[in-house]
């Protein structure tokens, strides 16, 4: 019996534990291989099993190759020809996509080089097309994961140039940190500066002008190029928003080389976990360090809990309630066709929360680039087509091509990307509410993609309130008391919220009379016999109260609020008044008052008589912010001391 017994329970014992998530800590790795024939080498990944998201389209690894001598590839099997003889150290970063496991780690291996073949050696990409200086990601940033950001920079002048390169990194408006700087890989002889290189820019002459003219070439990296002369201002400009920052020096670059620079971040375990949130990394190109014309890109990366290239963010992620009306929310949807063919019909069914005005949309920009679709007409060409319905706005690309990234000699990964960025401001009326929205993606008549939700929320915002009115205390006699308050509480909270207030009040009244008698044989003045003696006590206070409620309100509508809570109070300082009279009656036939003495007494007391209670409170009026007038009832733990304030208030 007692086997059957022991064998139950390690059934149920492992039954128990079967339930729960076992957290995977195996550490997945990825190896690089490669096959070299002189200074031609062909590299390949070899990777673990994917495990696949339920519901998702099919997992699968991309790669960032590093080949050691400055270039680098986004190809899954690049191959690379080198220029020179030498040992290059190739690092390989591998991303998960639709995959429920972490990226595979990998090890760097040293390709040695010992002879060069007539060959044509690969040269590094040039990126005219972003205008001389491109700044990029190996992904998209997720907690507690390493990225590689690259600076790519061109020498677009006719002359051997040195300048400089500048990295700024974790935005100030964010409480901590997202990004920790790992490594920095150069491999054209950068220097390194301290920051006191930031103020050596007083000297430069102001006459260079640029050569190359802004390009509109739609760029999926998610950068911004702009060009100017104040090299101080964007300097001084790019200290204020971000707390980090790298400097190098340059020398001897020709005209048209292009070079690259590699950092290695981990971003941090408190990095914010907003899926939708944006953070920033900027770049900043000097071509020439004797002149101040410069080139600032600033590079925006979607927050992510795991790599999915469709995905929905905007930048109203905490915003501040007081201004946001004067703000225009950014919105961007990205995309990818996983398929194994092209796509000639993309529509975004995007949520529209309420609290946004639909008639505001603009379109900033999109890939692939089209123009808007004309209303009414049968247009063959390719255009964007936007659809305003009730809740939702659906976007169109129509009669483009987008390959797949699983369709044959698709090389370039980025070719199967896509994305729409818009712009919306805030309706007339709107609350300040937490909002939800995600997109729908639908790629010719296949099954719809669901991205991740993008959230809009504020912060919390403090208002400040002021208070006065007056307080009837049923049961005191002859009851005196006024008061003034502040109020603290969320700014301008749509139902719910808390509120706490410091409370000063002056409070007199008068205490209950008390009255003793004593009877018996007394020598009185007039040598009678005393048969009875009164005394009277009669004590008026004059009390500094400090009060401090403690409650949760919340609004009916924009007019009506009602709240419930606790409070603290004490007397800080308490003045009492006492007044004694003492009366004397001597019998003969009847009572006669024969004396009478009266006197009187002071005391003071401070931080005295510690008390709570519970309280019920109603507003009308401007309920959220501005005027209101209230009636509060306070049943105090002190008997007799229950009261109704009658007050007026108003929230800043």
């Amino acid at each position: 019996m007692k086997k059957i017994y022991l064998i139950l329970f390690f059934l149920f014992f492992n039954f128990v534990f079967s339930q729960n998530k076992v957290k995977d800590t195996t550490t997945r790795k990825a190896t690089i291989n490669f096959e070299k024939k002189s200074n031609v080498v062909t590299f390949k990944s070899q990777n673990p099993p994917l495990i696949q998201v339920l519901g998702a389209p099919p997992a699968n690894f991309t790669n960032f190759w590093e080949f050691g001598d400055g270039s680098y590839s986004k190809k899954n099997e690049p191959k690379k020809i080198y220029k020179k003889k030498g040992d290059y150290k190739v690092n390989l970063t591998v991303t998960n996509n639709y995959d429920n496991g972490k990226p595979p780690s990998t090890r760097p291996k040293i390709v040695a080089i010992n002879e060069i073949s007539t060959e044509k050696a690969d040269e590094i990409a040039s990126i005219e097309k972003q205008d001389g200086f491109e700044i990029l990601s190996s992904r998209d940033p997720v907690p507690d994961e390493e990225i590689i950001i690259v600076m790519s920079y061109q020498n677009i002048l006719n002359y051997v140039s040195n300048g400089k390169l500048y990295l700024f990194y974790n935005d100030k408006e964010f409480k901590n940190k997202n990004f920790e700087l790992l490594e920095t890989r150069t491999h054209f002889g950068e220097k390194e500066l301290n920051s006191d290189g930031v103020a050596t820019v007083d000297n430069y002459n102001t006459n260079y002008q640029n050569i190359a003219s802004n390009s509109n070439y739609p760029s999926l990296s998610n950068s911004f190029l702009v060009d100017d002369e104040n090299l101080d201002l964007t300097l001084a400009e790019s200290k204020t928003q971000f707390s980090d920052s790298k400097i190098l020096e340059f020398d001897g670059m020709n005209p048209n080389e292009t070079r690259n620079v590699f950092f290695s971040f981990k971003t941090t375990k408190q990095m914010i976990k907003d899926t939708s949130a944006t953070v920033k990394i900027r770049g900043i190109f000097v071509p020439d360090r004797n002149y101040k014309s410069h080139k600032k890109r600033t590079l925006e990366m979607e927050i992510v809990t795991s790599h999915d290239p469709n995905k929905m963010s905007s930048n109203a992620t905490l915003m501040n309630y007081r201004t946001v009306r004067l703000k225009t929310i950014n919105f961007k949807t990205r995309f990818q066709n996983n398929g194994e063919g092209p796509a000639k019909m993309i529509r975004l069914e995007t949520d529209i929360p309420g609290m946004f005005d639909k008639k505001t949309l603009q379109i900033v920009d999109s890939y692939p680039k089209c123009p808007i679709c004309p209303k009414g007409e049968n247009y063959t060409q390719s255009c964007l087509d936007t659809i305003i319905k009730k809740d939702q706005i659906f976007f169109t690309f129509k009669n483009i091509y987008i390959p797949g990234s699983n369709q044959k000699n698709v090389k370039d990964i980025d070719s199967t990307k896509g994305f729409v960025k818009y712009t919306m401001r805030f309706a007339k009326d709107f609350h300040k509410i937490k909002t939800k929205s995600k997109t729908a993606i639908i790629f010719d008549k296949n099954e719809p993609v669901i991205t991740n939700y993008a959230v809009t929320k504020f912060k919390t915002g403090i208002s400040v309130g002021a208070k006065a009115g007056y307080t009837i205390y049923s049961k005191l006699d002859n009851s005196k008391s006024y008061f003034v308050a502040a109020t603290f509480c969320p700014y301008k909270s749509y139902k719910w919220y808390w509120q706490v207030e410091i409370q000063n009040s002056n409070h007199s009244y008068d205490g209950k009379l008390i009255e003793t008698e004593r009877t018996g044989q007394f020598q009185t003045p007039a040598n009678g016999t005393l048969q009875l003696e009164q005394t009277f006590l009669q004590t008026n206070y004059k009390n500094i109260n400090l009060e401090i409620p403690v409650l949760v309100r919340y609004n009916l509508n924009n007019f009506i609020g009602v709240g419930a809570g606790i409070q603290g109070n004490i007397n800080l300082i308490e003045k009492q008044n006492t007044n004694q009279t003492i009366n004397q009656y001597e019998n003969t036939t009847t009572f006669f008052l024969v004396s009478s003495k009266q006197s009187s007494y002071e005391s003071s007391n401070s931080f005295k008589n510690l008390a709570g209670g519970v309280l019920f409170d109603i507003t009308a009026g401007i309920a959220r912010i501005g005027p209101s007038f209230g009636a509060r009832y306070v049943i105090n733990f002190k008997k007799d001391f229950n009261y109704l304030q009658l007050y007026g208030i108003w929230k800043f």
